[in-house]
């Protein structure tokens, strides 16, 4: 007959340890996995929006985000915006410029395109609607999910591009050409992926998909 060997009660324990080791290690991996574990989906059944024909839908990898235009502050770079989204160019964009807990870039509708993002030149594309002139507002304040037409080193040089600040930058009050604010998702977008020794990312995430809701 053979005898039944007893574990050690420092064999338990080291076996209860291994366990709850591996329990955790797979809970660690599987939350770095899924980046968008906790982040809330935005629900647009309880909203109701007076001003629909402002408001935007941008799709990104961890949900909806919702961002009211402000065409009375900057209305020929709101009218910019709203063609490009209507014509489905900024689909497919890439952040393709992520500052971590900053400021997230994107709209190079040439060269920033996911299926073919030119890394030497995005940055610099065109729309080939040529340059916009900055509609600065000093009453204007840069908030968290403040939305703005990137530009070059000059004033007037907006086209395409647009950046979302994810935390308060009072230094860009009145030195950016403001077009919204994010009022829904704004989590989902401190997820977006950054860059590990740069600002411009490597195989970057990109805009779904980007549509007025009206």
């Amino acid at each position: 007959m053979i005898k039944k060997i007893k574990a050690s009660r420092s064999e338990k324990i080291l076996l209860s340890f291994l366990i709850l080791l591996g329990i955790f290690s797979f809970g660690f991996f599987y939350s770095i996995k899924n980046k968008c574990l906790f982040v809330d989906d935005v629900n647009l059944e309880n909203q109701n929006f007076i001003d629909k024909e402002n408001i935007v839908l941008m799709e990104v990898e961890c949900g909806l985000v919702v961002i009211r235009l402000i065409p009375e502050t900057s209305p020929n770079s709101v009218k910019r915006f709203k063609l490009l989204t209507t014509k489905g160019l900024y689909n497919n964009s890439a952040f393709y410029k992520v500052i971590e807990n900053t400021l997230i870039q994107a709209g190079d509708i040439e060269y920033g395109n996911i299926e073919s993002i030119n890394y030497v030149k995005v940055g610099s594309g065109k729309s080939g609607l040529g340059n916009l002139k900055s509609e600065i507002n000093e009453d204007f304040k840069f908030t968290a999910g403040s939305v703005a037409m990137a530009r070059g080193d000059d004033f007037d040089t907006e086209d395409s591009e647009f950046f979302i600040i994810l935390k308060d930058i009072p230094i860009y009050n009145g030195e950016y050409t403001p077009i919204g604010k994010v009022i829904l998702g704004l989590d989902a977008l401190k997820k977006i992926k950054k860059g590990n020794k740069s600002n411009y990312v490597l195989r970057p995430d990109f805009i779904k998909s980007l549509k007025l809701i009206d």
